[in-house]
């Protein structure tokens, strides 16, 4: 699917970048792989580990430093370019609620810029990454991230008969990746630290892998018509389990929930079970607007879930017990 194609990855040295580029050059012959991104430390770090990695294709490398704010660079970058993963974002909580008008310039201008840039250039697919805070946000990340997700769905009404394809991969924190729970506590343990900070005893989050992120966003690639929002499949575990699995001898601190921090990650909200199927591992989100139709948008082999369900990482029906997270975390190799 990927043979002879042009991908670019907007944030592309971030976690999910890397590792998404690994499988393209893994298990892909591309044309071109295009890492957008700001910081050229950053991207000369992951030039050199790919040189080392993959020789025979670091040729197929282009890096180009550049903002999503900036619409007149995304138009240079995106010429020629088939398929664009836009993983770029203000990710932060704390940073966006402290410089509000700067989430909103890269989340949702962003987006706009994107998406006026993939159109107007040609590219036949853009998969945006979400997260479960855009669904019923309670923080300015999470606002940010709702309408950037609607500014993607609703792209689809206006790309053309063959224009553009959006759409939308929803998932929660990876584990693992930078600013996470596991490296965050690893981190205190090798500090010293005995004790590690709990925020709250009830809450839980869905177990999901960089693997898991990158196959997804791959399915989207492949099957995406316009207009679907992705969600994996995960179990989900207890926050206190996980501190346990990492320092078994020890006990913890509650300190509280923090500042615009849910309980439980939500992923599907009852409003939206009415338009969302089940495909086995992953749920599909489709739109309700009068540009999408079933006849010709909808894949086949879905199951609607029961209206009113919410998928939240509280209710979920598969859950790690201590002893399978201390066996995932392990093979995490943090």
């Amino acid at each position: 699917m990927l043979n002879n194609k042009s991908i670019l990855i907007t944030g592309g040295t971030g976690s999910f970048g890397k590792q998404f580029t690994e499988m393209v050059l893994s298990n892909f012959d591309p044309k071109k792989v295009i890492i957008y991104s700001r910081d050229e430390f950053k991207q000369d770090v992951m030039r050199k580990m790919l040189t080392e990695r993959f020789p025979e294709k670091i040729s197929k490398m282009r890096f180009f430093i550049g903002d999503v704010r900036d619409k007149d660079r995304l138009y240079r970058a995106f010429k020629g370019v088939d398929y664009v993963v836009h993983a770029a974002a203000m990710k932060q909580v704390p940073a966006c609620e402290y410089n509000p008008f700067e989430a909103i310039k890269t989340n949702i201008n962003g987006a706009q810029n994107i998406v006026d840039a993939a159109i107007d250039r040609g590219v036949q697919k853009v998969i945006a990454l979400s997260t479960d805070k855009a669904v019923n946000p309670i923080n300015l990340y999470g606002g940010t991230k709702l309408v950037s997700d609607k500014l993607f769905v609703s792209a689809n009404s206006y790309r053309g008969d063959e224009g553009t394809i959006f759409s939308v991969v929803r998932y929660g924190n990876v584990s693992g990746s930078r600013g996470s729970v596991i490296p965050f506590f690893r981190e205190l343990l090798n500090q010293g630290v005995k004790d590690l900070p709990i925020t709250d005893e009830r809450m839980t989050r869905f177990w999901m892998t960089l693997d898991d992120a990158v196959d997804l966003v791959v399915k989207a690639l492949e099957e995406s018509k316009g207009g679907e929002t992705y969600v994996f499949k995960n179990p989900s575990y207890k926050i206190t389990d996980v501190a346990e699995a990492i320092n078994p001898n020890a006990d913890y601190n509650v300190v509280g929930i923090r500042e615009g921090e849910k309980l439980h990650e939500v992923m599907i909200t009852s409003d939206d079970s009415r338009g969302t199927y089940d495909y086995g591992d992953y749920y599909i989100i489709y739109p309700n607007y009068t540009w999408w139709t079933k006849d010709t948008d909808f894949k086949p082999g879905g199951t609607l879930i029961e209206e009113g369900w919410e998928y939240n990482s509280g209710n979920n029906t598969e859950w790690l017990d201590v002893e399978t997270l201390r066996d995932k975390i392990n093979e995490l190799g943090l």
